[in-house]
């Protein structure tokens, strides 16, 4: 018959991890998190670590920000080291975004989140090498910054298994176990069993072949992400993160000085279709972040480019996640998180609780824009006030 839980948790990234403490906090019965490889492996992993709260769409700004409130509070509160850095988040506009984004930043304040606008020039004191003359617009987030995604994943993983959730790793899995129209449990790839009134599918990119089987379609693609790193030839490591939304690039400054970049520009994404994400970084790629690095930043004459790597975003036809129940009885599903995941994990856990005590109901009107049948049925996520090139991955 296969061991018992009360609750499985298919995935241990930074999301799984942090549903399984959440669930054991609120004395869900015993939770089992069931990971193919280790903690922390895949996406979560490859995170940037941006924390910021600057979105179009009202509930994700909220999320974000309470997801923040997390992150600054984690060692007084729980004990635990998740890397907050509050070295704040800048973020600018051209002209033809300028009304969108004066609208963003007015929604974001009507929620008590932390963010003035500035003009470009008054940037300049958060980052002195910046060139600003072709931003009409820019905000700060004095509260943003960075965390450690691995370091967040190990404090839930922790704190969880204080709390009595059991790990399993090494073992992927391989089918979801249904009894009629009711999930019962899932077999793992060395052919064991873990039978559970509950199944949280939290597992990334794998999430659509184990819905498939049932005959539930999970839009969610693998999208790769590549990021650089270099050594800018100043000391930039208490600068604040940028998100540079005319040349789509945005950059987070490390504590060694050195500065990681990555790319906003999701107009031509690279889907991966199969098989793991690609690793390292192309020329093109580098190419094209030098360039527009240098026309931001053109006093970095000197700058070296130490290398990169590659994750993979798990994205939505709308760039929003999927979290609550599925059409099977007992089955769940959070994932989809298109980049948004980390900052707003310690959201996640507490809401997937609300989720499950509702039954197959959504508790409250913000769980409920994030359930699957919104695809089908042609009621995406979008911003009321969407950036041109950006669109809406903001």
């Amino acid at each position: 018959m296969g061991q018992l839980a009360d609750i499985i948790v298919v995935g241990a990234g930074v999301m799984g991890a942090s549903i399984a403490h959440a669930l054991a906090e609120r004395q869900f019965g015993q939770v089992v998190v069931v990971e193919q490889t280790a903690l922390a492996a895949a996406a979560t992993g490859q995170s940037s670590g941006v924390l910021r709260c600057h979105y179009g769409i009202p509930v994700l700004a909220k999320m974000a920000n309470q997801g923040l409130s997390w992150f600054k509070h984690a060692k007084a509160q729980y004990g635990v080291d998740v890397g907050y850095r509050g070295i704040g988040y800048l973020v600018g506009a051209g002209p033809d975004d300028e009304e969108a984004f004066r609208s963003n930043i007015a929604m974001q304040q009507a929620l008590n989140i932390r963010t003035n606008l500035m003009l470009p020039h008054e940037a300049k004191e958060l980052w002195p090498d910046m060139e600003v003359s072709d931003f009409a617009i820019m905000a700060y987030e004095p509260e943003g910054g960075v965390a450690d995604p691995t370091l967040t994943a190990t404090a839930f993983y922790e704190m969880g298994k204080q709390l009595g959730v059991r790990y399993q790793f090494g073992q992927p899995v391989t089918q979801l176990l249904t009894q009629g129209d009711r999930v019962i449990g899932v077999e793992m790839a060395d052919g064991s069993r873990w039978m559970a009134n509950v199944v949280i599918v939290a597992a990334g990119t794998n999430t659509p072949g184990l819905f498939d089987p049932l005959g539930i379609e999970v839009p969610i693609r693998a999208q790769r992400a590549q990021l650089m790193l270099i050594n800018p030839g100043v000391n930039v490591g208490k600068r604040p993160v940028f998100s540079d939304l005319v040349q789509l690039q945005y950059g987070r400054s490390e504590v060694n000085g050195t500065l990681l970049i990555g790319n906003s520009d999701h107009r031509d994404p690279e889907w991966v279709s199969k098989g793991p994400c690609p690793q390292g970084v192309t020329d093109d790629f580098v190419q094209r972040a030098i360039e527009r690095l240098m026309h931001r930043f053109p006093r970095w004459e000197g700058a070296q480019f130490l290398g990169g790597y590659s994750g993979c975003y798990e994205v939505t036809p709308d760039y929003n996640p999927i979290i609550g129940p599925s059409p099977n009885s007992g089955l769940y599903i959070a994932a989809g998180f298109s980049g948004h995941g980390f900052k707003l994990s310690p959201v996640i856990g507490p809401m997937m609780a609300e989720i499950l005590n509702a039954g197959n109901r959504y508790p409250s009107l913000e769980s409920y824009v994030f359930r699957l049948s919104r695809f089908e049925e042609h009621d995406l996520l979008k911003s009321q006030y969407a950036y041109g090139k950006a669109g809406q991955m903001r």
